[in-house]
């Protein structure tokens, strides 16, 4: 029985598109890429300033990464097509890993989310979410990787979470039909499903009661850390290639499915 040893070089010159990823999570994954000198396509939103922006570019460029920015509110499927299309033209030998890192959340009771407040946790959670899967399905080179980032409360019994729950659980299934799809072009496409993390995301929703809640539920009495996470998604960009249809629940136990 043979062995086989990781390559260290092994990203060395693939581009990685990430959504979100100036910031929190998106932000530790580019980094953590950087450092295996992958190239970046690194979408964002809400515009920092430029220093900032010229910061993290020397940040990730350190270890010879190229490095292109790409900002856009990401509100239609013409949008998905539109990144796609400029990461292409940017990096002309293709796309080898997309990782979708957007999201929206909404702690409410069921009875009071207006229609509004659902209209938009749909658009964020689930229609740009497929849209995203369907782009990359088409764009990606062959072996490229698909990662979404759901939530592990899509495991839980809870009140609240209607809204969020119900509009990321589909990328579950966007995911698995999608891993069947494209199996033909050597395509893995997978979820990972944070805890509660200890990033803004989370405490523009919950009491500081809510939060030392949590922290009773998780492994070593904590929230989750964007540094539990990096590495997982690293692990499906390679060493776990072989893994395609799944959620990967990463939450300290603070669920289970």
């Amino acid at each position: 029985m043979s062995t086989s040893t990781a390559n260290p070089n092994f990203l060395k010159g693939k581009t990685v598109l990430i959504t979100g990823g100036t910031k929190n999570l998106g932000r530790e994954t580019a980094i953590e890429f950087s450092k295996l000198q992958a190239n970046l396509f690194i979408h964002y939103r809400s515009t920092p300033h430029p220093t900032q922006l010229e910061h993290f570019a020397d940040v990730l460029s350190k270890a010879g990464s190229k490095v292109e920015f790409y900002q856009s509110d990401l509100t239609s499927a013409k949008d998905v097509h539109k990144m796609f299309s400029t990461a292409k033209e940017k990096f002309p030998n293709g796309i080898d890993i997309a990782i979708n890192n957007i999201g929206k959340v909404l702690k409410k009771p069921l009875v009071e989310v207006s229609e509004e407040e659902f209209d938009g946790m749909d658009l964020v959670n689930n229609k740009i979410a497929f849209f995203f899967i369907q782009e990359a399905g088409k764009s990606l080179n062959e072996n490229g990787k698909i990662i979404s980032l759901v939530t592990s409360l899509l495991a839980a019994y809870t009140p609240f979470y209607s809204s969020y729950q119900g509009t990321k659980a589909p990328v579950e299934y966007y995911s698995k039909a999608a891993s069947k799809e494209l199996q033909q072009k050597g395509i893995s496409v997978n979820c990972i499903a944070p805890g509660p993390m200890d990033t803004p995301f989370l405490y523009g929703q919950e009491k500081n009661k809510d939060i030392s809640y949590y922290k009773t539920m998780g492994l070593h009495g904590r929230l989750t850390e964007t540094h539990d996470i990096v590495p997982i998604i690293r692990f499906l960009a390679y060493e776990g290639s072989w893994i395609t249809g799944q959620t990967i629940y990463a939450s300290g136990g603070f669920t289970a499915h």
